[in-house]
């Protein structure tokens, strides 16, 4: 993370401070431009989108708590990290930068390896975020509505608070006014134990005077797939500099000095439980709109769109069998049955295909009554056993539509396709061999000859 290339705004209206935190940062190679006022900030931010922005509070005209609230009212800076750099050390002043929405605050003189530190640990978050955006975008592309910003409340959150039963009373009632659910452990094991059975939203670790075992509980939690997505606020005596830079090496995001303001704790554990939310909610809102981006509304199964890609890229790695599958005499089906009845004649045939086939095999509705299966690895007798298993596992059991039941049977085309044959030619010798089926009474598997998937090269 020492030499990742990352874009810092410096704020500040003395031209001192800002020559001496570029010459900081560019020491480190960070790409450094700098803002004299609050409005050039903004118009920076928007047009360069820096990766994190250190904001000085005491400005003219428009603060740095006045900045900071613009930028997170713009849908197009919001996401950027502020740390906001200020003389003042008055805690109110702190928690008031923090309700802004400011990522953390630092005092001048700025130390330089706690400044590092934490634009390691607010990098690190936001390298997570922005691919998480990055899908965002991804889904806005194929059509699909993006995720909605989770609510700012933390009502209901779960926190697993590691800490002596003092301290533990003291933190749990903080997180009880916000309407956050503590659970308190007072030994690393019994954390360890309460991750294995419950979900959290936070964790916070308040470091006792040897600390050591508390940073081992956590690098073990970063080092496993379940936890290490989860925020860690880390608790410590101003005496324990060394152990926090270590939190934060080990992937700690923010930390609260002794003795504890309620306010700070409260505000810092907010803004990781918000971040932890909005995470969580685009993980699963995109994974459900990319899902259905790419699945057959109707069916369940893979689209058009997707088998087509899907294809092209097996096709790169070896030899393919491509079946097209079509059900037989479906206008008539549809005319005796309804259009529902039809509905539920190709729900039925899609389960008892995808029933039938590997979990690497994929099976996509390719329009209207027409089905395609890829077949991973199959050699070619096996291709035309799969296949004749499929239109079989239809002709067998007739399917209720509602208005009676239907005896549904499929033809079946199928190609055995080299590499280096496009996907559309694939799927036109799938197709070729189909009617074939069809023309020689349906009901049947047809395979196309070896020259028809061939490419025409």
């Amino acid at each position: 993370m020492r030499h990742m290339s990352a874009r810092v705004l410096v704020v500040d209206d003395i031209p001192v401070n800002r020559r001496l935190l570029e010459a900081k940062l560019a020491a480190e190679f960070f790409e450094v431009t700098m803002a004299a006022s609050g409005a050039e900030a903004l118009a920076v931010a928007a047009q360069w989108s820096p990766d994190v922005i250190l904001l000085d509070v005491m400005m003219p005209e428009m603060d740095g708590f006045e900045t900071c609230r613009a930028l997170k009212a713009n849908p197009g800076t919001a996401h950027i990290p502020v740390v906001m750099v200020t003389a003042l050390i008055d805690r109110s002043e702190r928690v008031r930068g923090l309700e802004a929405g400011a990522d953390d605050f630092l005092s001048k003189p700025v130390d330089d390896v706690t400044l590092f530190a934490r634009l390691r640990a607010l990098l690190r978050v936001k390298q997570v975020q922005d691919a998480w955006r990055l899908r965002a975008e991804i889904a806005r592309q194929l059509g699909v509505e993006p995720p909605v910003t989770p609510e700012a409340a933390v009502a209901g959150s779960a926190v697993l608070v590691l800490a002596d039963d003092a301290e533990a009373a003291e933190v749990g009632s903080c997180l009880v006014a916000d309407g956050a659910v503590p659970a308190l452990v007072s030994r690393p094991e019994e954390a360890e134990a309460a991750l294995t059975t419950g979900r959290f939203d936070l964790a916070i670790l308040c470091l006792p005077a040897t600390g050591m075992e508390h940073l081992r509980f956590a690098s073990r939690m970063k080092a496993q797939h379940a936890t290490r997505d989860l925020p860690v606020l880390l608790v410590a005596d101003p005496a324990q500099r060394d152990l926090v830079l270590r939190g934060f090496e080990i992937g700690a995001s923010d930390y609260v000095l002794r003795p504890v303001d309620g306010n700070e704790l409260r505000a810092r554990a907010r803004n990781q439980i918000r971040r932890r939310r909005y995470e969580e909610r685009l993980r699963t809102d995109l994974d459900r709109s990319l899902e259905l981006a790419v699945s057959d509304p109707l069916t369940g199964l893979r689209n058009r769109r997707f088998v087509q890609h899907h294809l092209e890229a097996a096709l790169r790695a070896g030899d393919v069998a491509v079946m097209m599958i079509d059900v037989d005499r479906f206008k008539a089906i549809n005319d005796g049955h309804g259009h529902a009845g039809g509905d539920k004649v190709l729900q039925e045939v899609a389960e008892r295909l995808r029933s039938q086939l590997r979990a690497a095999d994929v099976v996509a509705r390719f329009g209207g009554e027409e089905f395609l299966v890829v077949l991973a690895d199959a050699p070619p007798e096996e291709a035309v056993a799969i296949a004749e298993r499929l239109r079989a596992a239809l002709e067998r059991t007739p399917i209720p539509t509602g208005q009676g039941e239907v005896s549904v049977t499929v033809s079946v085309g199928l190609a055995i396709t080299p590499t280096g044959v496009s996907a559309s030619e694939a799927i036109a010798a799938a197709d070729v061999a189909l009617y074939r089926a069809k023309s020689l009474g349906r009901n049947r598997v047809e395979v196309a000859p070896a020259r028809a998937a061939q490419s025409k090269d």
